[in-house]
């Protein structure tokens, strides 16, 4: 999910077309997440069908995300430079026809090529809904309206990996793993047609200005951190990867000094300046690097190392969503009695989660034995994702909302991308142990989170500093 703060001023009177558009942007959610997360289930049918090593595996995910990470910097300030609904029917148009590149990719280069084109286009799409959406409903609907997003994307993210394995299992017409990519053609002309039809159109704002080299240096430190992680074990390490990786980290460095003498910063420069939000934004990369690979590393165990289809596979996963939609409903109020403590919980059941994974693996446990771990790293999820967000924010003041959420959520992407190479590089290397070996770094990783936590501001409306 990527939110963008969005401006708070109610437009009266109401938009008679305010819930149907609610509807486009909640269908253009949809597709997004299911394109996020159904090449965790269908990527090994891909490999299958079209060949490549395993780094077509890893880029098949990751290309989707490190695009749309590194698009998601600028892609708001597009829509408020360029006009939303205009930025928001150009991403749904090429997201549908990049949908279309996928499902007639004819080698795995042009499906990989496509799938970076999906998620760029998809970061031109999502942001600008919540822009809309916060300028056809007044104050008093706003919360309703945004209070759909949870169980809609609760569904899609339970949906996504089952949706793909069963097309793949039912094989209609002999697609296979094509049809998967073939149900975001309708879905994308019913987005860019109720977008058209019932979105208020708006010019945009001319003085707002967009810093090229500042983006510039984003998706060249990504594209170098992410490549050599991803292709470097298939070329047997050679000195251009370490190389690679320092210059991406330079490249963040430079990133940094950027934002305190750019004109028009891609970060909000008094961000730079708070502790709790550049350790929140530590914190975020640390998760998610570690949580972003998990859904492919088990994908691969369950498909590659036990001969499951893509539908059991899917359905074997599908306790992970179950637990996150379990005890997110309850994040919310442990969140309000415990503050950032929640974290330290939500960690806490990830860690025996993860080294419920690792046990299961090393003891040669049968299959089914993954459902309890599975629904334990679920529970711990549904505990920090909106919690860890909302305690990052926390350190922002309300003039820097949208700069630190537009980070924040580029971070999480981003982190993502990092988390598939690092974790399907393991996989690969380690043989019959790769499951094992990778839910431990999951397991460091929270750990490692656990202690960053505490620079986090101690609750919601805390300490800013």
């Amino acid at each position: 999910m990527t939110i963008q703060q969005a401006p708070t001023t109610p437009v009266l009177p109401p938009n008679p077309w305010r819930w149907r558009v609610l509807a486009v942007v909640l269908l253009a959610e949809i597709m997004d997440l299911l394109d996020s997360t159904v090449m965790n289930v269908a990527a090994p049918s891909v490999r299958a069908g079209l060949g490549g090593g395993p780094a077509t595996l890893q880029w098949l995910t990751a290309g989707y995300t490190l695009a749309f990470g590194v698009l998601l910097v600028v892609g708001g300030r597009l829509g408020d430079r360029w006009g939303r609904r205009r930025l928001f029917v150009i991403g749904a148009v090429g997201f549908t026809l990049a949908s279309a590149l996928c499902a007639l990719a004819p080698t795995p280069a042009v499906l990989v090529t496509a799938r970076i084109a999906q998620g760029a286009l998809g970061a031109l799409m999502i942001p600008q809904g919540f822009g809309v959406l916060a300028s056809v409903f007044d104050e008093r609907e706003r919360g309703r309206a945004f209070a759909m997003f949870g169980p809609v994307m609760g569904l899609a993210a339970i949906g996504g990996p089952i949706l793909a394995g069963g097309l793949i299992a039912i094989d209609p017409g002999g697609l296979d793993w094509r049809l998967i990519f073939l149900v975001n053609i309708p879905l994308g002309a019913l987005a860019v047609a109720g977008a058209l039809r019932w979105m208020p159109a708006d010019r945009g704002d001319a003085s707002v200005r967009i810093d090229p080299v500042g983006a510039a240096l984003v998706a060249a430190g990504s594209a170098l951190l992410v490549y050599p992680l991803i292709q470097g074990r298939e070329a047997g390490w050679p000195w251009w990867t370490f190389a690679s990786i320092a210059a991406g980290i330079a490249a963040f460095l430079a990133l940094a000094r950027r934002q305190r003498t750019s004109p028009a910063p891609i970060l909000v420069p008094t961000l730079l300046r708070k502790r709790a939000f550049v350790g929140g934004l530590v914190v975020a990369v640390a998760f998610f690097s570690g949580v972003g690979g998990l859904m492919l590393l088990l994908s691969l165990h369950l498909q590659l190392d036990l001969g499951y289809s893509a539908l059991r596979a899917a359905l074997a996963l599908a306790p992970i969503a179950v637990g996150i939609v379990l005890s997110s409903t309850a994040a919310p109020a442990l969140t309000a009695r415990l503050g950032r403590s929640v974290l330290h919980v939500g960690l806490g059941i990830e860690v025996v989660g993860t080294l419920g994974l690792a046990a299961v693996a090393v003891a040669g446990l049968p299959a089914w034995v993954l459902v309890v771990p599975n629904l334990v790293v679920g529970l711990g999820l549904g505990l920090l994702f909106g919690t860890l967000i909302q305690s990052i924010l926390a350190a922002a003041d309300p003039a820097e909302i949208g700069s630190a959420s537009g980070a924040l959520n580029a971070v999480q992407q981003l982190a993502t991308a990092l988390g598939v190479a690092v974790l399907g590089t393991v996989y690969f290397g380690a043989g019959t142990s790769g499951l094992a070996i990778g839910a431990l770094i999951v397991t460091g990783t929270c750990l490692l989170s656990a202690a960053l936590v505490t620079l986090l501001p101690r609750t919601q409306s805390g300490d800013r500093s």
